[in-house]
């Protein structure tokens, strides 16, 4: 007669395995984020040219060089210009330089700006800006022309 019940080792080997945890932890704490200085100054500088009132970023030098550079087949435009950021761990700082357009409140448009890039900057990166610092280099007048260069070609 033969024993038709199985034994212990054969049920235990059927049942599912328990998946072994490794490295302890949750794995969103795995591991280290870095955000290069770059990538927030693009972002700020996306978020900056948003506010109604900005004209241009950057200083009057820069914004000729970047409309060169602009032109240029295969050149992409300069979404940074006129931003600086410096980036910690958890922390980020900005400087930006914006031409606003004549008849405008230059208080509220660099209170607009200021809110627009930390709320993007925070929402984006999870950075904490700890300050964002504008300067106001130039006003765009109604009548004047962009400091673009004419093209060469037509």
């Amino acid at each position: 007669m033969t024993d038709m019940t199985q034994s212990p080792e054969v049920e235990t080997s059927a049942q599912p395995r328990k998946a072994i945890k490794r490295g302890g932890g949750d794995p969103a704490t795995r591991g280290r984020t870095t955000i290069a200085d770059g990538v927030v100054e693009k972002i700020a500088g996306l978020a900056a040219r948003d506010v109604l009132g900005v004209h241009a970023m950057g200083s009057g030098l820069s914004r000729t060089f970047s409309a060169v550079r602009d032109r240029v087949p295969g050149g992409s435009k300069s979404v940074s210009r006129g931003v600086k950021a410096e980036v910690g761990e958890v922390q980020t700082a900005l400087d930006l330089e914006i031409v606003v357009e004549y008849g405008v409140s230059i208080a509220d448009v660099a209170r607009a700006v200021r809110e627009n890039v930390v709320a993007a900057v925070e929402r984006m990166t999870g950075l904490e800006v700890v300050e964002v610092n504008i300067a106001v280099s130039d006003v765009k007048l109604p009548d004047e022309e962009d400091e673009e260069p004419e093209p060469r070609i037509q």
